[in-house]
Protein backbone atom coordinates (compact mmCIF):
# COMPACT_ATOMS: atom_id res chain seq x y z
CA UNK A 1 0.00 0.00 0.00
CA UNK A 2 1.42 3.48 -0.98
CA UNK A 3 1.43 6.24 1.51
CA UNK A 4 0.90 9.74 1.13
CA UNK A 5 2.21 12.91 3.01
CA UNK A 6 -0.90 15.52 4.18
CA UNK A 7 0.29 18.68 5.24
CA UNK A 8 -1.97 21.12 6.95
CA UNK A 9 -2.11 24.76 7.15
CA UNK A 10 -4.68 27.44 8.24
CA UNK A 11 -6.00 31.18 7.57
CA UNK A 12 -8.06 32.52 10.18
CA UNK A 13 -8.48 31.86 13.82
CA UNK A 14 -10.58 29.23 15.42
CA UNK A 15 -12.59 31.24 17.68
CA UNK A 16 -16.51 32.17 17.52
CA UNK A 17 -15.65 35.44 17.59
CA UNK A 18 -15.97 37.22 13.71
CA UNK A 19 -14.76 40.81 14.56
CA UNK A 20 -11.06 39.79 13.46
CA UNK A 21 -12.15 37.41 10.82
CA UNK A 22 -15.37 35.47 10.05
CA UNK A 23 -14.12 32.19 8.29
CA UNK A 24 -11.76 29.59 8.91
CA UNK A 25 -10.20 27.91 6.02
CA UNK A 26 -8.21 24.44 6.81
CA UNK A 27 -6.20 23.56 3.65
CA UNK A 28 -4.71 20.00 3.23
CA UNK A 29 -2.27 19.04 0.63
CA UNK A 30 -1.84 15.43 -0.22
CA UNK A 31 1.79 14.07 -1.62
CA UNK A 32 2.43 10.49 -2.98
CA UNK A 33 5.07 9.22 -0.98
CA UNK A 34 6.99 8.01 -4.18
CA UNK A 35 6.62 12.00 -6.20
CA UNK A 36 7.99 13.58 -2.47
CA UNK A 37 11.21 14.38 -3.80
CA UNK A 38 10.48 15.00 -6.83
CA UNK A 39 7.80 17.90 -5.51
CA UNK A 40 10.82 18.59 -3.45
CA UNK A 41 13.10 19.44 -6.45
CA UNK A 42 10.70 21.80 -7.89
CA UNK A 43 9.92 23.89 -4.99
CA UNK A 44 13.70 24.35 -4.19
CA UNK A 45 14.41 25.27 -7.34
CA UNK A 46 11.79 27.49 -8.00
CA UNK A 47 13.22 29.10 -4.68
CA UNK A 48 16.68 28.81 -6.47
CA UNK A 49 15.29 30.80 -9.18
CA UNK A 50 13.74 33.53 -7.19
CA UNK A 51 16.75 34.37 -5.35
CA UNK A 52 18.56 34.98 -8.82
CA UNK A 53 15.95 37.10 -9.87
CA UNK A 54 14.66 38.97 -6.85
CA UNK A 55 16.89 37.98 -4.40
CA UNK A 56 14.51 36.08 -1.94
CA UNK A 57 16.33 34.50 0.26
CA UNK A 58 15.60 30.52 -0.31
CA UNK A 59 15.43 29.63 3.14
CA UNK A 60 12.84 32.66 3.74
CA UNK A 61 9.59 31.47 4.88
CA UNK A 62 6.33 32.65 2.33
CA UNK A 63 3.98 33.74 4.46
CA UNK A 64 1.28 35.02 2.00
CA UNK A 65 -0.56 37.53 4.09
CA UNK A 66 2.21 39.38 5.22
CA UNK A 67 3.69 39.16 1.72
CA UNK A 68 0.68 40.71 0.48
CA UNK A 69 0.36 43.01 3.02
CA UNK A 70 4.00 44.31 2.92
CA UNK A 71 4.92 43.20 6.30
CA UNK A 72 8.70 42.47 7.46
CA UNK A 73 10.54 40.69 6.25
CA UNK A 74 9.24 41.68 2.49
CA UNK A 75 8.96 45.25 3.09
CA UNK A 76 12.66 45.71 3.48
CA UNK A 77 13.47 43.75 -0.07
CA UNK A 78 11.80 47.17 -1.33
CA UNK A 79 10.11 45.12 -4.73
CA UNK A 80 8.19 47.31 -6.82
CA UNK A 81 4.11 46.53 -6.90
CA UNK A 82 5.04 44.99 -10.20
CA UNK A 83 7.54 42.62 -8.84
CA UNK A 84 5.64 41.16 -6.38
CA UNK A 85 3.08 40.86 -8.57
CA UNK A 86 5.35 38.38 -11.09
CA UNK A 87 6.56 36.46 -7.13
CA UNK A 88 2.86 35.49 -6.66
CA UNK A 89 1.85 34.51 -10.64
CA UNK A 90 5.31 32.25 -10.27
CA UNK A 91 4.34 30.75 -7.15
CA UNK A 92 0.75 30.27 -8.59
CA UNK A 93 2.42 28.59 -11.34
CA UNK A 94 4.91 26.72 -9.51
CA UNK A 95 2.39 25.07 -7.30
CA UNK A 96 0.00 24.00 -10.30
CA UNK A 97 2.52 22.12 -11.49
CA UNK A 98 3.18 19.89 -8.55
CA UNK A 99 1.11 15.95 -7.86
CA UNK A 100 -0.43 17.22 -5.22
CA UNK A 101 -4.08 17.13 -4.25
CA UNK A 102 -6.45 20.18 -2.45
CA UNK A 103 -8.99 19.91 0.46
CA UNK A 104 -10.31 23.54 1.27
CA UNK A 105 -12.50 22.99 4.34
CA UNK A 106 -14.15 26.63 4.83
CA UNK A 107 -15.77 27.33 8.49
CA UNK A 108 -18.02 30.35 7.82
CA UNK A 109 -18.16 31.60 11.31
CA UNK A 110 -21.28 34.26 10.62
CA UNK A 111 -23.20 30.94 9.95
CA UNK A 112 -22.82 29.47 13.40
CA UNK A 113 -25.74 29.99 15.42
CA UNK A 114 -24.73 27.65 18.75
CA UNK A 115 -21.54 28.46 21.47
CA UNK A 116 -20.93 24.91 21.54
CA UNK A 117 -19.63 24.76 18.15
CA UNK A 118 -15.71 24.10 17.77
CA UNK A 119 -14.58 25.59 14.41
CA UNK A 120 -10.95 23.50 14.43
CA UNK A 121 -12.66 20.23 14.83
CA UNK A 122 -15.50 20.50 12.59
CA UNK A 123 -12.94 21.40 10.01
CA UNK A 124 -10.20 18.97 10.86
CA UNK A 125 -12.92 16.22 10.79
CA UNK A 126 -14.47 17.31 7.43
CA UNK A 127 -10.67 17.43 6.20
CA UNK A 128 -10.03 14.02 6.99
CA UNK A 129 -12.70 12.60 6.19
CA UNK A 130 -12.28 14.02 2.77
CA UNK A 131 -8.89 12.63 2.10
CA UNK A 132 -10.22 8.99 3.67
CA UNK A 133 -12.86 8.84 1.17
CA UNK A 134 -10.04 9.96 -1.75
CA UNK A 135 -8.09 6.94 -0.88
CA UNK A 136 -10.32 4.07 -1.10
CA UNK A 137 -8.16 1.97 1.46
CA UNK A 138 -5.49 2.19 -1.79
CA UNK A 139 -3.08 4.15 0.69
CA UNK A 140 -2.41 5.11 3.87
CA UNK A 141 -1.45 8.69 4.80
CA UNK A 142 0.13 10.70 7.30
CA UNK A 143 -0.84 14.28 8.80
CA UNK A 144 1.90 17.16 9.18
CA UNK A 145 0.64 20.44 10.46
CA UNK A 146 2.30 23.53 11.58
CA UNK A 147 3.04 24.55 14.94
CA UNK A 148 0.16 25.68 17.43
CA UNK A 149 -2.58 23.66 17.50
CA UNK A 150 -1.11 20.04 17.89
CA UNK A 151 -3.40 19.07 20.86
CA UNK A 152 -6.41 19.52 20.17
CA UNK A 153 -6.38 18.52 16.43
CA UNK A 154 -4.37 15.05 17.87
CA UNK A 155 -7.66 15.37 20.33
CA UNK A 156 -9.56 15.63 17.57
CA UNK A 157 -8.01 12.60 15.15
CA UNK A 158 -8.03 9.75 17.66
CA UNK A 159 -11.18 10.66 18.54
CA UNK A 160 -12.52 10.06 14.94
CA UNK A 161 -10.74 6.96 14.61
CA UNK A 162 -13.04 5.35 16.97
CA UNK A 163 -16.53 7.43 16.23
CA UNK A 164 -17.31 9.34 13.20
CA UNK A 165 -20.85 9.47 12.08
CA UNK A 166 -21.80 9.75 8.74
CA UNK A 167 -25.41 10.79 6.94
CA UNK A 168 -26.80 7.41 5.87
CA UNK A 169 -28.67 7.50 2.92
CA UNK A 170 -31.19 5.49 4.45
CA UNK A 171 -31.49 8.57 7.14
CA UNK A 172 -29.71 9.09 10.36
CA UNK A 173 -26.00 8.53 11.11
CA UNK A 174 -23.46 5.14 10.33
CA UNK A 175 -20.26 5.43 11.96
CA UNK A 176 -17.35 4.77 9.71
CA UNK A 177 -14.19 5.19 12.03
CA UNK A 178 -11.02 6.67 10.30
CA UNK A 179 -9.01 3.84 9.51
CA UNK A 180 -6.08 4.84 7.29
CA UNK A 181 -4.20 7.39 8.98
CA UNK A 182 -1.16 6.49 10.48
CA UNK A 183 0.01 7.34 14.00
CA UNK A 184 -0.73 11.16 15.70
CA UNK A 185 -0.84 14.26 13.47
CA UNK A 186 2.69 15.60 13.56
CA UNK A 187 3.83 19.18 13.76
CA UNK A 188 6.28 21.07 11.96
CA UNK A 189 7.55 24.98 12.14
CA UNK A 190 5.89 26.50 8.70
CA UNK A 191 9.41 27.93 8.47
CA UNK A 192 10.82 24.66 8.13
CA UNK A 193 8.57 23.52 5.22
CA UNK A 194 8.13 24.52 1.85
CA UNK A 195 5.06 22.35 1.68
CA UNK A 196 3.13 24.05 4.52
CA UNK A 197 3.98 27.51 2.40
CA UNK A 198 2.33 26.14 0.19
CA UNK A 199 -1.04 25.63 1.78
CA UNK A 200 -0.65 29.14 3.82
CA UNK A 201 -0.49 30.23 0.00
CA UNK A 202 -3.41 28.36 -1.18
CA UNK A 203 -5.23 28.97 1.92
CA UNK A 204 -4.94 32.22 2.10
CA UNK A 205 -5.82 32.55 -1.28
CA UNK A 206 -9.00 30.39 -0.72
CA UNK A 207 -9.96 33.15 2.10
CA UNK A 208 -9.87 35.85 -0.26
CA UNK A 209 -11.92 34.01 -3.05
CA UNK A 210 -14.70 33.39 -0.94
CA UNK A 211 -14.61 36.63 0.20
CA UNK A 212 -14.74 38.37 -2.81
CA UNK A 213 -16.59 35.94 -5.25
CA UNK A 214 -19.05 34.49 -2.43
CA UNK A 215 -20.08 36.90 -0.09
CA UNK A 216 -19.40 39.81 -2.57
CA UNK A 217 -17.26 41.83 -0.50
CA UNK A 218 -14.25 43.90 -0.85
CA UNK A 219 -10.41 42.80 -0.57
CA UNK A 220 -8.79 44.17 3.05
CA UNK A 221 -7.08 47.54 2.21
CA UNK A 222 -3.94 46.58 2.68
CA UNK A 223 -4.39 43.35 0.18
CA UNK A 224 -6.55 45.71 -2.30
CA UNK A 225 -3.65 47.78 -2.21
CA UNK A 226 -1.38 45.13 -4.42
CA UNK A 227 -3.83 42.67 -6.05
CA UNK A 228 -7.64 42.84 -7.01
CA UNK A 229 -10.45 40.70 -7.00
CA UNK A 230 -9.52 39.40 -10.89
CA UNK A 231 -6.01 38.31 -10.00
CA UNK A 232 -7.35 36.30 -7.35
CA UNK A 233 -10.04 34.65 -9.55
CA UNK A 234 -6.96 34.09 -12.05
CA UNK A 235 -5.19 31.98 -9.17
CA UNK A 236 -8.03 30.01 -8.22
CA UNK A 237 -8.80 29.43 -11.57
CA UNK A 238 -4.87 28.15 -12.14
CA UNK A 239 -5.49 26.03 -9.74
CA UNK A 240 -8.60 24.68 -11.14
CA UNK A 241 -7.65 24.08 -14.37
CA UNK A 242 -4.05 22.53 -13.83
CA UNK A 243 -6.20 19.98 -11.32
CA UNK A 244 -4.87 20.23 -7.80
CA UNK A 245 -7.59 21.01 -6.13
CA UNK A 246 -9.69 18.05 -5.24
CA UNK A 247 -12.85 18.09 -6.49
CA UNK A 248 -14.60 15.59 -5.11
CA UNK A 249 -14.28 16.85 -2.11
CA UNK A 250 -18.04 18.44 -2.85
CA UNK A 251 -20.44 19.68 -5.61
CA UNK A 252 -18.78 22.98 -5.24
CA UNK A 253 -16.77 23.94 -8.32
CA UNK A 254 -13.95 24.28 -6.83
CA UNK A 255 -14.03 21.25 -3.87
CA UNK A 256 -14.66 23.41 -0.97
CA UNK A 257 -16.45 22.04 1.63
CA UNK A 258 -18.21 25.08 3.20
CA UNK A 259 -19.92 24.55 6.68
CA UNK A 260 -22.21 25.09 8.19
CA UNK A 261 -24.56 24.24 5.94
Amino acid sequence: MNTKIVYCDETGDDGLNTASCDTFILTSLSIPSDSWQKNYDIVKEFRKQLKEEYGFHINEEMHTKHFLTDKNPYRAYQWKKEQKIEILKKFTLMISSLDISIVNIIIDKSRIHMDSYNVLEKALTYNIQRIENDSHGEWNYLIITDKGRISPMRKTARAIRAYNPIHSQFGGYVNKPIRYLIEDIMEKDSKESYFIQICDFISYFTHLYYKTHYKKETLPNRVAHLIDSDFVGRVMATFHVNGILNLKASSNKHGFVIYPK
